[in-house]
């Protein structure tokens, strides 16, 4: 299955079960600032977002202007920012790995919102 299948699925899977799903853009998932913006742009940060990783840390973890439930973020074409730039994409899969977890279902943000992430193509 390719990676645009798969984020398909994924986002009909999150949809069945009430989930929120947020595909990001991955055409422009080449660099830091470009994969941070579509991140924004996928799940309609606010305007204060610091387009930075700590606040990118700091938005996942809230979430509070989205509707409370889950919310999944789909990633497909994550694999273009690993070849471009393996350092920057190990650091946004850490933050989007602790992000989840703190807003998982144990997580110490666990609340109204919940956090999956999918990332189709890793």
């Amino acid at each position: 299955m390719s990676a645009s299948e798969e984020a398909k699925a994924a986002a009909e899977a999150a949809f069945a079960r009430g989930a929120y799903p947020h595909l990001v853009n991955s055409r422009p998932t080449v660099d830091k600032a470009s994969t941070l913006s579509a991140f924004a742009a996928a799940l309609s940060f606010p305007d204060y977002f610091g387009h930075n990783l700590d606040a990118l840390y700091d938005c996942l973890t809230d979430l509070s202007w989205l509707p409370p439930g889950e919310h999944v973020l789909i990633w497909p074409g994550s694999d273009a920012l690993r070849k471009a730039e393996p350092k920057t994409y190990l650091a946004i899969r850490s933050v989007l790995s602790d992000a989840q977890r703190a807003l998982g279902p144990s997580g110490p943000s666990a609340g109204s919102w919940r956090l999956t992430v999918v990332l189709p193509d890793a």
